[in-house]
Order: structure tokens, then sequence, then C-alpha cells
């Protein structure tokens, strides 16, 4: 008889981190903070009244089949900045998709800032990610995703890369913003003059709340480079795109230190 081969099993990450505030004596503290698996976070002291978390993937990245899942509940009247201690890199998948889904919660009168830095995909990467929000009413909200093809130094293009990114933003329960990026190997996705038109880095900035219309033309004024910024309603949207990951931070940090609740980048993000 033909010996048959044994199944490889191969080890993958699994990460859930979940955090909850309250505001009490004028600041927002922690209620919850659950760790499991590769995801961590820590909270560093901070000179303002709000609670920041870094959220932390000790498995070093991501490949095909790893799954993340990060929650976070800013409670009424809080301040939250949810921030990364470093830019995630999605290495070579064998088949599967890493998986990161991400759910927040903000509470009337709240605002949370999600700055994760930015995410590397390398040759023959695979993420599927998600971000889910729920506003009360008058909360505010503003995020950045920021993804780098390759590695530049390497001259890694990353041409067989894929990504599906997914964004559900509610205000009462009502979608309020919807949108999906999804990249192929398609070569036409990245060198087509009306998608990424062969840039190396692309960001997406959102900010929703009652001040979006005021703070428009502030933030036009730092749009440099390939990027643009419109107000529809309560919800202001910047694109960018640049050569590179460094071209890109120089256009994205002027704009994100603007938007922040803080009205400054994270502590993280300074190079």
């Amino acid at each position: 008889m033909n010996a048959v081969s044994p199944t490889i099993r191969h080890q993958r990450a699994r990460g859930v981190g979940r955090i909850a505030t309250q505001v009490l004596d004028g600041r927002t503290r922690l209620t919850t903070l659950y760790q499991e698996g590769c995801a961590k976070i820590r909270l560093p002291h901070t000179h303002d009244p709000s609670l920041q978390a870094v959220l932390i993937n000790t498995a070093g990245g991501l490949t095909g089949g790893d799954d993340v899942a990060w929650e976070a509940k800013a409670a009424p009247g809080a301040r939250m900045v949810l921030t990364t201690q470093a830019c995630e890199r999605v290495y070579r998948s064998l088949g599967d998709d890493a998986s990161v889904s991400t759910r927040l919660e903000v509470g009337a009168g709240a605002h949370l800032d999600w700055l994760p830095q930015e995410t590397i995909l390398y040759e023959g990467g695979r993420l599927n990610r998600s971000l889910d929000v729920d506003l009360a009413p008058d909360a505010s909200f503003f995020a950045i995703e920021a993804i780098i093809l390759g590695r530049e130094a390497m001259g890694e293009a990353a041409r067989g890369a894929r990504l599906t990114d997914n964004w559900r933003i509610r205000r009462g329960g009502r979608l309020l913003h919807a949108e999906a990026t999804r990249l192929s190997t398609d070569p036409l996705e990245r060198d087509g003059l009306s998608l990424l038109a062969g840039a190396g880095a692309f960001a997406t900035l959102l900010y929703v709340g009652a001040e979006a219309e005021r703070r428009l033309e502030p933030v036009r004024a730092l749009c440099t480079g390939n990027s643009a910024a419109s107000v529809i309603g309560e919800r202001l949207v910047v694109r960018a795109m640049a050569p590179s990951g460094l071209a890109l931070r120089r256009i994205i940090t002027p704009i994100i230190a603007k938007l922040s609740g803080a009205g400054t980048l994270p502590r993280l993000w300074h190079l």
C-alpha cells in the first residue's frame, strides 16, 4: 500500500482585544480590558483627558489564515484614541486571507480617533479587513487606513497582493457611510489613471461630525501631492496617493493632526 502523506496544518495566529471606558472626574478611564492570543493592548500615560490605547499584534505580522478582532467602546462624553505600535505587515499567503475585523462604538457626545499606522502588503499577501462603527446621534469620529504596496527598499511592488476592505459607519443605527476597497492582481487596478495610476501607497481619511463643513477648507489647505478632500453632509473624506509610504506619510500626517480629537499625532506616529 502506498503511504498517504499527512495533511500539513500550519500554525495560525488568533487574537481578540476589547476595551471599554467611562468618564470620571473629567477624564476618560478604563473599565474593560480583554486580551486573547496575539492581540495585546497597552495604555500609555497622556497629558490630556483622553484615553489612548495602543493595539499590538505580537505575532509580528499577518499571513493567510490569521484572524485578529478588535473592539472598543467609548462611553458617553469620552475621548479615545486607538493607534498601533507599528505598521502592520501582511506576508505572503499560501492561499487563505488574513482577517482583521474592528468594531467600534462611540457614545453620546463622545469622540473616537481610529489611527492605526500603515499596513504593508508584501508580495503574495492577502488581507480581508472590515471596520464597523456605531455612533450615537451627537458623537464624532475620525479614522484613517493607509496601505503601502510592497517593500520599496527591496524593489518589491507587491503586484500579486490582494486586499478587501469594507467600512460601515452608522449613526443611531442608520447607515451613514459605506465603502468597499478591492485590490486584486489585475494590472489595470494598479496602473489605470482613474484608479491607483501606479501609486505605491494610498490612504483614506474620514471625519464624521457636525464640524465637517467648517473643517473642509483648512484640510484642503493641507492637501499636497496627489490628495483631495470633499464634504457630503457631516462626512469629510480625504483620499491620498503617493509613490511610496514615506511620501504618503508626509501628505497625511498634517491632516491627521488637524482632524484628530487631540489636535496632534499619537506619539508612536512620530518618525
